[in-house]
């Protein structure tokens, strides 16, 4: 599934290769995806404007939009359809399979999100959930064969907690600390602190040579520390690195599996009712 780190990726290519492009059709049939909006009404709603900022907390991504725009020729890239009051936000949410694929006025393709391929069959027509297509000839995609995606104006942000690439120490330790639930249960709640999945939890967990099945109240503040860093570690090194699927203790996470840093073998359980795995020796 997507987590920060791809989500990241995302964001990045939406910033770097959509914005300021006068959007003149949306693909928004796929009534699941686009809920609870009706068909034709993302696309009454963005068309003739153009993506202005993309941001990101946790998870989600969520773009500005420009007013309704002036007149500009066809294949213009640049800001026409900026003027006039904000138009409505855009939001977007990967799913469990979910890339974003950025076509470019000559052709060239990008894309960001599940670092995955999505096997040697063709990508489908159908998996094309949502479509903003440009003045310029190119267009913005959310491509998701599991259709669990979803796309919405105004998305409401305010149940998640800070980004955790971006909480503070002081912060990360409130947020943790609080409760009997299992740390990792902890790390995973998106209303404490937004972006971290299952495996970037178990990368975090590792690096920091912390339990997953101790209670979060419990950990001591030499402990809440390494997490922390850990944390912030992990994150980058993902990002960087195309995904959190490039994380240290990864490729391990199997029976069978050892520890790659001294060579214990990992144990398997489930905490927050999500498939875990840790090392029996340095996280016992």
């Amino acid at each position: 599934m997507p987590e920060l780190p791809e989500v990241e990726t995302a964001r990045r290519l939406i910033a770097d290769q959509a914005l300021h492009r006068r959007i003149v059709d949306v693909d928004d049939s796929d009534s699941y995806v686009g809920r609870p909006h009706a068909p034709g009404e993302l696309r009454s709603a963005l068309t003739g404007r153009s993506l202005t900022a993309a941001h990101r907390r946790g998870k989600a991504i969520w773009l500005d939009t420009s007013g309704p725009g002036e007149p500009g020729t066809a294949g213009d890239a640049g800001d026409a359809g900026d003027a006039g009051d904000a138009g409505p936000e855009l939001g977007i949410h990967l799913g469990m399979s979910g890339r974003i694929v950025v076509t470019g006025p000559d052709g060239g393709v990008a894309e960001g999100g599940d670092p995955r391929p999505y096997g040697a069959r063709a990508v489908k027509p159908q998996w094309s959930r949502f479509t903003l297509r440009f003045a310029d000839g190119g267009s913005l995609v959310l491509l998701d064969p599991r259709r669990l995606g979803r796309v919405r104006l105004q998305p409401d942000i305010g149940a998640l907690g800070p980004d955790a690439a971006q909480v503070t120490r002081a912060e990360f330790g409130a947020l943790l600390s609080k409760g009997r639930a299992a740390v990792k249960a902890r790390l995973l709640d998106q209303s404490k602190i937004a972006g971290i999945g299952n495996l970037l939890a178990d990368e975090i967990l590792w690096q920091a040579r912390v339990s997953p099945l101790q209670p979060a109240s419990r950990l001591t503040a030499a402990e809440a520390d390494r997490l922390y860093r850990a944390m912030k570690a992990a994150v980058a090194a993902a990002i960087a690195g195309g995904g959190v699927h490039t994380g240290e203790i990864i490729a391990a996470r199997h029976a069978g599996g050892t520890c790659p840093r001294d060579g214990a073998p990992m144990v398997h359980g489930t905490v927050g009712g999500r498939s875990t795995w840790w090392c029996s020796r340095e996280q016992a």
